[in-house]
């Protein structure tokens, strides 16, 4: 058989590869490397101007940023579990094959889209007001009204069900992967006498522990990040309670004008997921491989 030769086209040199990605390269260097290096060296930065580690001492010896960062872990810890539960079950219920269910996955999927809207987010909040929808609800069934942002659970929880309202992105994965699922394996445990529930922890969730531990990475990040939702409705209050590391930072930032402190607790949070994240792949890792 005849090998062929390639020869390189006419006015194509060996640098062209390299002026292709060139964009790439320096937007890289100018929106990536740079701000994060130069992040890393603002954390390093006392008040007179020398490179020390007085910021990360600080931080660790103040009380509100280690309130903050036990709020975020709490936050994540109680948000996570609930986001991956809800969205795999309406996931399941919308994996069957009805006449219309296409319009069902997308009004189910609306609400990721619409939830870091403004304009829904100061919805949310006057749904818990003392005279809101929720309130009003309550009375009609004989139960006192609640103070939703004076009690440092109650106002927690109005952000974590706000989020937990955002479930579409994580069932839409779910969803995917339900409907690559080898369809022969339900048809031998329907043979077999299989139940739903038993095929369910039998089938179904084996299938999906790859699919679960992808959205439990992902969703964590996203709640160890949290920002919008506590600063718009509660503002961190009561007395902090709501203030994650997200809203630290900012306040930091902008409020006070730390660059030091805000850089360094945002360095803080990087090595937080990171640790996080390795966690979770050392302890799934069994689970992954089986």
């Amino acid at each position: 058989m005849r090998s062929r030769i390639y020869r390189n086209p006419v006015g194509v040199s060996k640098f062209t590869g390299l002026v292709l990605i060139l964009p790439f390269i320096i937007g890289a260097v100018l929106f990536i490397i740079y701000p994060f290096v130069y992040s890393f060296t603002v954390g390093l930065t006392d008040n007179n101007g020398g490179m020390s580690f007085e910021n990360y001492r600080n931080i660790l010896s103040d009380s509100s940023s280690r309130q903050a960062f036990g709020v975020t872990l709490k936050y994540t810890l109680i948000l996570v579990p609930l986001k991956l539960a809800v969205s795999l079950l309406v996931a399941l219920l919308l994996n069957c094959e009805l006449k219309g269910i296409g319009i069902f996955r997308t009004a189910f999927y609306i609400p990721s889209i619409l939830g870091s809207n403004l304009a829904v987010i100061i919805m949310w909040q006057y749904l818990f007001t003392s005279d809101g929808l929720v309130n009003q609800l309550l009375s009609t069934m004989g139960i006192a009204p609640v103070g939703w942002y004076g009690d440092p659970d109650a106002a927690l929880f109005i952000i974590v069900l706000l989020r937990l309202w955002e479930f579409g992105s994580t069932m839409v994965i779910f969803l995917a992967a339900l409907r690559d699922m080898p369809k022969e394996l339900y048809d031998a445990a329907k043979v077999d006498g299989c139940g739903n529930i038993r095929t369910f922890f039998s089938i179904t969730l084996p299938q999906l522990k790859r699919i679960i531990f992808i959205n439990l990475i992902l969703q964590t990040i996203a709640a160890m990040q949290e920002f919008n939702a506590p600063y718009m409705i509660t503002g961190g209050g009561p007395l902090g309670n709501t203030r994650t590391i997200g809203m630290y930072i900012y306040e930091e930032m902008f409020r006070y004008g730390d660059e030091g402190t805000a850089n360094a607790v945002s360095w803080l949070l990087f090595v937080i997921i990171g640790l996080i994240v390795m966690l979770l792949y050392k302890f799934t890792e069994k689970l992954r491989r089986d």
